[in-house]
């Protein structure tokens, strides 16, 4: 089993991601209550894609993600870092291109996508505004950003509950239904370490896009954050 350290090396967190692979989709549902999938939900509906729009869908690891933008007539292009996850893709969704890609040297020409996505992985890239910056090369003028990453929650008492749970309940209850548990321990404390909302709203500004702005779900468990390139 892998578990990546918190200084997030690219190889030990594409070994992480490769160790969970095949079950990590049940294992997201049931350590997120079902939340997981009405927060994907609200991604789709953010990024607004229209039929014919190309939509680079980073982080896609299984392509779960991907599928929602395929149905509404996009052209989604789901990238993952890690290799595990691109092969376990292919294998469940094989009309979707599936890419292999770093979000730091993202291998795309720049202004190619209309919008850019990236669920729950923005926290796990070596340099976060390196990725972000990368991002806004590769969608064109006038393209959209949402990214959708576990936050703080805005209530105090419900942000140390949360915590508790994180660091206590979440990874005894991944050694029961996940095949890698310790890659779980690390993404507990990596959701801790995370910056809040305003913190990712000035690394999005930092990287060069325009008009950011956050909407919170579930609390502030998970937050919505939208940018465009100017």
């Amino acid at each position: 089993m892998t578990r990546a350290s918190l200084d997030k090396q690219p190889h030990e967190v594409a070994a992480m991601f490769d160790d969970v692979a095949e079950k990590y989709d049940r294992t997201n549902d049931v350590l997120s209550l079902g939340q997981d999938r009405a927060w994907r939900r609200q991604v789709t509906a953010a990024i607004g894609v229209a039929p014919g729009e190309r939509v680079l869908d980073l982080a896609a690891g299984t392509g779960t993600s991907s599928e929602p933008f395929r149905a509404r007539g996009a052209f989604v292009v789901p990238c993952d870092f890690s290799l595990g996850m691109v092969r376990t893709g292919r294998r469940a969704h094989a009309d979707l291109p599936f890419v292999a890609g770093d979000a730091t040297r993202l291998p795309f020409a720049d202004d190619r996508f209309d919008a850019v996505t990236i669920s729950f992985g923005l926290r796990n890239v070596n340099d976060p505004v390196a990725g972000l910056r990368e991002m806004l090369r590769v969608t064109r003028p006038g393209g959209r950003l949402v990214v959708c990453e576990f936050s703080h929650p805005t209530f105090a008492p419900f942000r140390k509950v949360y915590v508790e749970y994180l660091m206590r309940a979440l990874p005894p209850v991944a050694r029961r239904v996940s095949s890698s548990p310790d890659a779980y321990v690390y993404l507990a404390e990596s959701i801790r370490a995370w910056p809040d909302q305003r913190g990712l709203a000035e690394w999005l500004r930092e990287a060069g896009w325009g008009d950011v702005r956050w909407r919170n779900l579930s609390g502030g468990i998970v937050a919505l954050h939208h940018a465009v390139k100017s």
